[in-house]
């Protein structure tokens, strides 16, 4: 199992036990205010468990959808992910519970797979995409050292239109 240890936290592959877990953060008004209606769907947040159960096994492995759980509680609190691509660049996503939010979990969790990205898996630019409107995610790219690459208007149907391109300094 991959697992990579912080401070506060244990970034690690998920596990069925998440599941719940991960369905719960998925079903928060907050966490669902940029996407669409079928993307928020429970059921899809229950497919996306068992996609990344079985994206752990490939091999070789270009999908790191893992599990955030805090070290003192020892409980699933969110998700972080990086995905290999192409030229050595790699695409990242982050997203915690809401009674999670705030403290820098976020990015302690987001700065250990993106060093790991860099020293371990050969990877030059990493790049995340975010909406405009969401600030919390703009802040954690620039906590990151990512700068803002470009913005796209009505580049993807969102709830929120408009969105923006981070990366990391190569």
């Amino acid at each position: 199992m991959f697992v990579i240890e912080t401070e506060r936290l244990v970034i690690r592959d998920m596990t069925l036990d998440d599941e719940v877990a991960f369905v719960a953060l998925s079903q928060d008004p907050k966490y669902q205010r940029f996407y669409d209606e079928e993307d928020c769907q429970a059921s899809k947040y229950r497919e996306l468990t068992h996609l990344f159960i079985e994206q752990a096994k490939e091999v070789p492995r270009t999908s790191y959808q893992l599990a955030v759980e805090c070290k003192n509680k020892g409980h699933f609190i969110g998700i972080v992910c990086l995905r290999l691509e192409e030229n050595k660049q790699a695409s990242m996503g982050c997203g915690l519970a809401r009674e999670h939010q705030g403290d820098g979990l976020s990015l302690e969790a987001a700065k250990a797979l993106a060093d790991y990205g860099f020293r371990n898996l050969g990877v030059h630019r990493i790049y995340a995409e975010t909406i405009s409107k969401n600030l919390p995610a703009i802040k954690l790219c620039q906590a990151l050292g990512m700068r803002k690459e470009a913005h796209f208007k009505q580049h993807r149907f969102l709830k929120a239109a408009g969105g923006t391109q981070w990366c990391s300094p190569c």
